[in-house]
């Protein structure tokens, strides 16, 4: 047998298939003598059946006379080998994989040897042979449709009753390698992508049903390990576990694009169930009790967690009651998602002995003797007092509210979870508009277009709301909807909303979320990303016309803390001007006006809901530098000049005006006459090393810059407008008065001292010219800097006596001063604009009265 096998034939042939055949059937037990014949007969069959069905229909024809498959069975049946069962495995997929003609299909598909195989009982514990077994199956789901799908599937009265396909692959949904777990996913697809109403009622019943509810609790334990690792971040920020968590962000949003695309097939009852175990699995056990403002031990999930959770739920999902369902929820105080052994269902729990206390802050109550913040209001309309937070020993504090109340008090990545999570129901569409509307988020535009087609259509007479420039121009209360998605919560999930007040206007909840936006404006510890974020939002509720704001609006932004706040942003950027980078301040300046215009006129956030569970970015080399550090100052700098950006850009927004592409800034001013500059023969380009310059007021000096080498120079001090320098220059020993640049050093932040021990030496600081992570290039993608923590050079300048260490030490302070006051002069036109504060009259000092504002506009100041 053994050397007839190995004669030369044709390999592309119907003789060498006939051939392969009757070498096949001849086996009667496979062993480890013959599987390697076995295997390769296998193999080449396969070749020749593909080969076949794109060049020669006889080639299946001899496939089906002679039982083919049948005789693959029973080689299956035989063999007790592994290897076996993984070269059968891998010739089914090859061949069903490459199969063209309907009619191949149609035949291999119409016998039980299909079904056989998928019902087999493979050794499973062997990692290859599931793999190739899940590649199997998805071969054969890939060449579903109406008229194949009912050759794999019994029926009984016109239902559907057994599925083998479907129904073995889903017991490997959960699998622990996702490559496995991706496959099945891809089966289940082409399944529902068919379109076959039997088979949707089949996948919809139970048993099988139970897919999408085991689906939603394997998402489930993803959220939880999630959120350990998150929570280990908080803990130990100076861990590096970016990497780790975009993965498993990658991971959740890759199962929640699956569960979009399962709803794309349009199988309305796998839509409700999808709707019912999110919201029972996911939404209502886990993440929304975790909103509440006090730590509960038992939860399992963090606050900012559960909002990234939601804004990927709402982005990603779109089924139009889960988004309303949810966002009817936040309605609803924690207490109404906590199990009915701890809380009832009509919302009241018992106070288990609680003793609460209003303390002289009205913001602030007491509850067993500790202090607990509610949501504070800039407006005494949307206030929230004590006596409606606590209510017969359960909180009324909703979760819209304890959103509201993040914003106003919570932390930097508090701050943007909830942000975010704002904007994501304002740009949520399958999100009624009155929804939005009693969340207080629907945009100013689409009011005024609703208001308007209510009066169109004889609805009551809205012209007095329609053109009311008061807070009530919604008078209706909450409407139908909404009070239809909390009977439903309440009547289907037994989660009772008690804290809702009949006939509060959408107004009032409005003006509550524009309360904490200009109260996030007055706050010093949130960061400038974050505060351009609650910009967004901002004007994404009041973008109507540039024209058409009310005095409402324009009393909002000035109240006296955010005046206060604006005032105390323009002191820190006036003194950025005499600080260590003046000369990069209106490059800087002009760079985020650019940068800040198109994160406001953006259509989304400028960041992607994930960076909320992110380690804050710290200043670069926080860690490693001193305070007085030139790159900690210009980071400084930097925040200094992104907060007062977002509020100048706010303060014109808010007068009406169309925000230029520019700040307006004074152009650079001719180099006076009598400067040392125009004395030195310098023009507006600055100095150049080897260049040729006149000595005038260059005072000689001496300066070491390696042991044991001694230079003698002659120092000068130059300003160009906001441009400065400290120029060492070799004398011309042939050209009396004249020189030649050796050394060129930034003027700014040179911080000149003279030495208490030695009055003729002059101490420098000298930094580099720029700023590294101003340079995208030397930036990795996370915004950190490639380099190494740079540190500020020394200079020690000799003199020969005290007076020339003395003139020397007030020509550099001098020129400090020219360069600090040519920066303020080129601000002047951007503080003096309609509305803004009077500062530049005064001294550039911020007043003690003003550091102790809210106004420090980082928290690194």
């Amino acid at each position: 047998m053994w050397s007839s096998f190995w004669r030369s034939r044709d390999r592309f042939s119907l003789d060498e298939l006939r051939y392969l055949t009757d070498q096949l059937q001849k086996v009667q037990i496979v062993n480890n003598v013959n599987k390697n014949f076995v295997i390769e007969t296998l193999r080449s069959i396969s070749e020749l059946i593909t080969y076949g069905d794109q060049h020669d229909s006889n080639y299946f024809d001899f496939f089906m006379e002679g039982q083919v498959m049948g005789e693959f069975v029973r080689i299956l049946k035989v063999s007790g080998i592994v290897s076996i069962s993984l070269q059968l495995l891998q010739t089914m997929s090859i061949v069903i994989q490459n199969l063209k003609s309907e009619r191949a299909i149609y035949y291999m598909f119409s016998n039980e040897h299909i079904n056989f195989l998928i019902t087999y009982t493979f050794d499973f514990r062997n990692e290859e042979l599931l793999s190739y077994y899940i590649s199997f199956l998805r071969a054969i789901s890939g060449k579903l449709d109406k008229n194949t799908i009912p050759l794999l599937v019994k029926t009984q009265n016109e239902e559907v009753v057994s599925f083998p396909l479907y129904v073995e692959a889903i017991r490997f949904a959960s699998h622990e390698e996702s490559m496995i777990r991706t496959a099945v996913r891809a089966l289940t697809l082409n399944v529902y992508h068919v379109g076959d109403e039997s088979v949707n009622r089949f996948v919809a019943k139970a048993p099988h049903a139970d897919y999408f509810s085991n689906l939603l609790t394997f998402f489930q334990k993803q959220c939880i390990y999630l959120n350990g690792m998150v929570s280990e971040t908080l803990k130990n920020p100076d861990s590096d576990t970016t990497t780790a968590i975009l993965n498993v962000v990658d991971e959740i949003e890759d199962n929640l694009y699956y569960i979009s695309d399962v709803i794309s097939a349009g199988i309305p009852e796998v839509g409700r169930l999808i709707t019912v175990n999110i919201l029972q699995i996911l939404i209502f056990p886990l993440l929304l009790p975790s909103l509440q403002l006090d730590v509960v031990n038992d939860i399992q999930i963090g606050a900012i967690t559960s909002l990234y959770l939601l804004c990927c739920i709402l982005r990603i999902v779109k089924i139009k009651d889960l988004a309303n369902t949810i966002a009817a929820s936040l309605f609803c105080p924690p207490e109404a998602f906590v199990p009915d052994s701890e809380t009832k269902l009509n919302g009241h729990a018992p106070d288990h002995g609680h003793e609460i206390q209003r303390t002289e802050n009205k913001n602030v109550i007491e509850v067993d003797g500790c202090s607990k913040k509610i949501l504070p209001s800039l407006s005494s309309s949307s206030l929230i007092h004590p006596e409606d937070i606590i209510s017969k020993g359960v909180s009324r504090l909703t979760l819209r509210d304890a959103l509201l109340s993040y914003i106003t008090a919570g932390d930097d990545l508090q701050v943007l979870s909830s942000l975010s999570m704002l904007a994501t129901l304002l740009q949520t569409k399958e999100l009624d508009e009155t929804m939005l509307d009693a969340l207080g988020i629907l945009p100013q535009r689409k009011q005024h277009k609703k208001l308007l087609q209510q009066a169109l259509v004889g609805e009551d007479s809205r012209e007095d709301q329609l053109f009311s420039s008061g807070r009530n121009f919604i008078r209706d209360g909450f409407s139908c909807e909404l009070n239809g998605y909390l009977q439903n919560l309440k009547e289907q999930y037994g989660v009772a909303c008690s804290s809702l007040e009949v006939g509060t206007s959408p107004s009032v909840h409005r003006f509550q979320v524009l309360d904490a936006l200009v109260s996030l404006f007055c706050r010093s510890n949130i960061s400038p990303e974050t505060l351009w974020d609650g910009g967004w939002l901002l004007r994404q509720l009041l973008l109507y016309s540039e024209a058409g704001f009310n005095n409402q609006h324009l009393e909002l932004l000035r109240t006296s803390r955010t005046q206060d706040s604006y005032k105390n942003c323009t002191y820190a950027l006036l003194e950025e001007a005499r600080g260590n980078w003046p000369d990069l301040l209106v490059t800087v300046l002009r760079d985020e006006w650019k940068r800040c215009k198109r994160a406001m006129e953006a259509p989304s956030p400028q960041r992607e809901p994930e960076c909320m569970l992110l380690p804050l970015d710290k200043p670069s080399f926080d860690d490693v530098l001193p305070n007085k550090s030139s790159f900690v100052a210009g980071e400084r700098m930097c925040k200094v000049v992104k907060v007062f950006v977002l509020l100048h850009q706010l303060q014109i927004f808010f007068l009406g005006r169309a925000l230029p592409e520019q700040p307006p800034t004074c152009p650079p001013s001719d180099i006076p006459e009598n400067s040392r500059a125009r004395n030195a023969g310098l023009d507006v380009s600055g100095p150049k090393l080897g260049s040729e310059l006149r000595l005038v007021d260059a005072v000689p000096c001496r300066i070491v810059f390696e042991r044991g080498k001694e230079h003698h120079f002659c120092v000068l001090a130059i300003s160009v407008g906001a441009s400065g320098w400290i120029l060492l220059a070799e004398e011309l020993p042939l050209k009396k008065h004249y020189g030649i640049i050796r050394v060129v050093a930034p003027l700014a932040s040179s911080d000149p001292t003279i030495d208490q021990k030695h009055s003729r030496w002059v101490h420098l600081r000298i930094r580099p010219s720029t700023l590294p992570f101003l340079d995208p290039a030397k930036l990795n993608t996370h915004g950190k800097a490639k380099t190494k923590a740079p540190v500020d050079g020394r200079w020690t300048l000799a003199f020969m006596d005290d007076e020339s260490c003395k003139s020397a030490f007030s020509m550099i302070l001098e020129e400090i001063d020219l360069q600090s006051k040519e920066v303020e002069k080129s601000l002047k036109p951007l503080l003096n604009h309609e509305g803004a504060i009077d500062v530049l009259d005064t001294s550039p000092h911020r007043p003690d009265d003003a550091s102790s504002s809210t106004a420090t506009p980082s928290n690194s100041l």
